[in-house]
């Protein structure tokens, strides 16, 4: 008879949600502050937290607010139809004064220091960007932000910025009136020394992947809400993972996890969201091949192939077998 292993949840703070603020259609800007008075970890632009709902719920929302002040943090939420759950518990039992765990902050995105930034936001995507212009305007960087949405009324934070930036390097694309942003003009021309940041729905960061094919290597730095789907060509072979640390050997089948294999056979692995976004189950490759699913590793950790996320991610066409130090 096997047991599944429990899951080891991140260290949690304790928080109360000093403000709930209506920052758009649709979204919610809540500031937190810590319940024992104490200032939260240092963080740096890219950042994000976990959040910790009820009946198990762990969703990740990036910070938007300064990390010069850290007595509060800010996360930005988009209230989703059909969502798992989480941004609906957000908006419709969430208040001022309410109890709120969450994580340390941690960052996934994290900024590289350049003399040049292009900022692209979709939607929600903006929350990322907001620490990062502050950071960027602050070590006298040239940047500007293009930030597209449905409306102006849907676009969060879209006033604070221009009122603090200026039309000249806040460039505000609302769809019902101009349009969708014209990425092929956006990015169209390669630029040295221009690091490009993109946060946005998965069509709008697919198309910006595209257009940064002739930019040079390392220019673009994504963060999607979701992780990537997989067609027909990807992996869903069962295969073997050997457990170097635990001993032992563990099959996972086509419509299973490495994650939810592994737990099966009692290995204990950290993990948050298990939909390959917050990197909390990172775990290091002995040998094998891996297919990664997951949108938070960057591309030079997907090409080093010594990491993976086993919420998401599989074995590659191919290899029939991977270790991992677990």
């Amino acid at each position: 008879m096997t047991t599944t292993a429990p899951v080891m949840a991140p260290a949690t703070m304790d928080t109360t949600i000093e403000a709930v603020e209506g920052v758009a259609d649709g979204v919610a800007s809540l500031v937190l502050r810590r319940a024992d008075g104490q200032p939260f970890p240092a963080w740096d632009p890219g950042a994000h937290i976990d959040v910790h709902l009820e009946e198990g719920l762990i969703r990740q929302y990036s910070l938007c607010s300064t990390p010069n002040d850290l007595s509060t943090l800010r996360i930005g939420v988009l209230r989703v139809p059909n969502s798992r759950g989480g941004s609906q518990h957000v908006h419709e039992k969430l208040a001022q004064g309410s109890p709120l765990a969450i994580s340390a902050p941690r960052n996934n995105f994290p900024m590289i220091d350049s003399r040049k930034y292009l900022f692209l936001a979709g939607g929600i995507g903006v929350t990322p960007m907001i620490p990062m212009i502050e950071a960027a305007e602050a070590a006298g960087r040239e940047w500007v932000l293009y930030y597209g949405g449905r409306s102006r009324e849907t676009m969060a934070f879209a006033d604070r910025l221009l009122a603090r930036y200026g039309e000249d390097r806040i460039r505000i694309v609302a769809e019902d009136v101009e349009g969708r942003m014209d990425l092929q003009s956006i990015l169209g021309m390669p630029r040295a020394h221009m690091l490009v940041y993109a946060c946005g729905p998965g069509g709008m960061l697919n198309a910006v992947e595209d257009l940064c094919m002739g930019w040079p290597p390392g220019s673009l730095h994504t963060e999607r809400f979701v992780a990537d789907s997989l067609g027909a060509g990807a992996n869903a072979q069962p295969f073997e993972v050997e457990l170097a640390r635990t001993g032992g050997t563990v099959t996972v089948g086509a419509n299973q996890t490495v994650l939810e294999a592994v737990e099966q056979v009692g290995a204990r692995v950290l993990s948050s969201c298990r939909a390959g976004l917050c990197g909390t189950c990172e775990t290091r490759i002995i040998a094998g091949e891996p297919e990664h699913r997951d949108a938070a590793l960057t591309q030079e950790d997907r090409d080093a192939g010594e990491i993976m996320l086993v919420c998401v991610s599989r074995a590659a066409a191919g290899c029939n077998r991977l270790v991992l130090d677990l």
